[in-house]
């Protein structure tokens, strides 16, 4: 407890804990007078300076974090991620010895640990630094997560372990936040939108953003790249009716954040923190090869902190964009512990140090390519027929659900219009078979909305 922040030892501990318990109320955060009448209802009568000094006495030691300043400073209550978690899969992750001391610094107490801001170098001088994956690494990840020959359409390898997929990044990067959804109840509510009992809506729309966020990466593979445009959009999505300030989502910040947990301190000017966003995506979009790409995103997107809140979310499923397009294994985070991963991140916001990082990706990588593979086992090998057609069967189902016209005569129009005479046939019935399917946990392969599907289903 540091000297600015002394209160009395009488009773000061119960108080302390009674904010804290008040503030785990409220997971997008309050203000200063808010919480003040939330207190006061609660039976706890504080004036404006006592109330500041316990404040910060709470955020000292690290047990609630606030962002903003002065009159839009807010206070939260502590990510559970940044809490000291013991795991039983740390230890079955192999570290270098880099790696292992990157670790020994970062799992120190905070007050042994030096205080450091942005650093700029540390994006700049890439790729005179780089590359952050050598050769034998990247040769181990190019031969474990490609398990196809020849040439297939952005997305098609994620596209066939969709359903999986998103059950298990939505699950692993939500676990990561510190989430408490089950794997079984992020396969329930993703697959048959049932909302587990007893959690906040707060979890369930966290993971339910996830989905969204991954049908887009991967039906937009063809376009999603390390852009504004790829970029803010994977924000807003994951970010969708979490932030106190809904105009925040796809925007860059502007205001300053902190990290509780951490002795770094993000860059905080506007101007700045836009120059070095578009100096990442030029550098990544520079980046060849697809694992040193996907590696370099976790990294920066997660060191920059660009948004006001949910940054690792956005560098998570970042990481996916080169695997996607390049069509190898996605990475889903599954069975990565999170002690292990929160000591990696640490490594690189306190250390500029990427090591332990990237043995914890290099095992996560490994993890998700098992898994990839066994699911691709049971579900064989793609129709060539629908690959084939994969664009068209997309715009014709789009046609006939927004257009609500009546179904064999438009789906007959279009494809005389756009089938080889041969094919027109089987792409008919193909058409058939997946609008007799179509239902409310399909509808995003064809990029309809709800609402349109839902006209739709009225009129026919």
């Amino acid at each position: 407890m540091t000297k600015g922040f002394l209160v009395p030892k009488h009773s000061a501990e119960q108080e302390l804990r009674q904010i804290e318990q008040q503030l785990a109320s409220y997971p997008q955060g309050i203000g200063i007078s808010d919480l003040e009448k939330v207190l006061s209802a609660a039976g706890m009568v504080l004036n404006r300076r006592s109330l500041l000094r316990r404040l910060g006495v709470l955020i000292e030691s690290h047990r609630i974090r606030a962002t903003g300043l002065f009159k839009g400073r807010v206070y939260w209550p502590q990510v559970p991620e940044l809490a000291k978690i013991t795991e039983p899969g740390d230890s079955l992750i192999p570290l270098s010895e880099a790696g292992r001391a990157v670790r020994s610094y970062v799992s120190q107490p905070i007050q042994r640990r030096e205080p450091v801001g942005y650093k700029r170098d540390f994006l700049i001088s890439y790729p005179q630094s780089g590359p952050y994956l050598d050769d034998a690494i990247r040769s181990h990840l190019h031969q474990i997560g490609r398990s196809h020959q020849g040439v297939l359409p952005a997305g098609t390898v994620a596209r066939q372990v969709m359903g999986r997929l998103l059950i298990d990044l939505s699950w692993a990067s939500s676990y990561l936040e510190g989430n408490t959804y089950s794997l079984l109840e992020t396969e329930r509510l993703i697959s048959f939108g049932q909302a587990a009992e007893g959690k906040n809506a707060l979890e369930t729309q966290m993971i339910l953003n996830h989905k969204q966020a991954i049908e887009f990466l991967v039906e937009s593979a063809e376009e999603v790249s390390f852009n504004r445009y790829s970029i803010l959009n994977l924000h807003a999505l994951l970010s969708d009716n979490l932030l106190p300030n809904p105009q925040a989502c796809g925007m860059l910040r502007q205001i300053a954040v902190g990290i509780g947990g951490s002795v770094y301190t993000p860059l905080s000017t506007p101007q700045l923190l836009n120059e070095y966003f578009q100096r990442f995506l030029d550098i990544a979009a520079a980046i060849s090869d697809p694992f040193e790409q996907s590696f370099f995103a976790l990294v920066h997107l997660s060191y920059l902190q660009p948004f006001e809140d949910v940054n690792k979310r956005v560098a998570r499923l970042s990481a996916n964009i080169p695997l996607i397009s390049n069509n190898l294994c996605p990475l889903s985070f599954i069975d990565v512990p999170k002690r292990a991963y929160v000591e990696g991140i640490l490594g690189i916001y306190e250390l500029n140090r990427i090591e332990l990082l990237r043995d914890i990706f290099v095992w996560g990588y490994e993890r998700s390519v098992k898994r990839y593979l066994s699911t691709r086992e049971e579900l064989g090998e793609p129709d060539p027929f629908r690959l084939k057609y994969r664009s068209a069967l997309i715009e014709v189902i789009r046609n006939v659900v927004v257009n609500a016209s009546p179904v064999p005569l438009d789906v007959d129009r279009w494809t005389a219009e756009h089938i080889p005479n041969q094919d027109r046939l089987r792409f008919v019935t193909l058409v058939q078979a997946e609008l007799n399917g179509l239902h409310e946990g399909n509808i995003a392969r064809f990029r309809l909305r709800p609402s349109e599907f839902k006209a739709w289903r009225e009129k026919s």
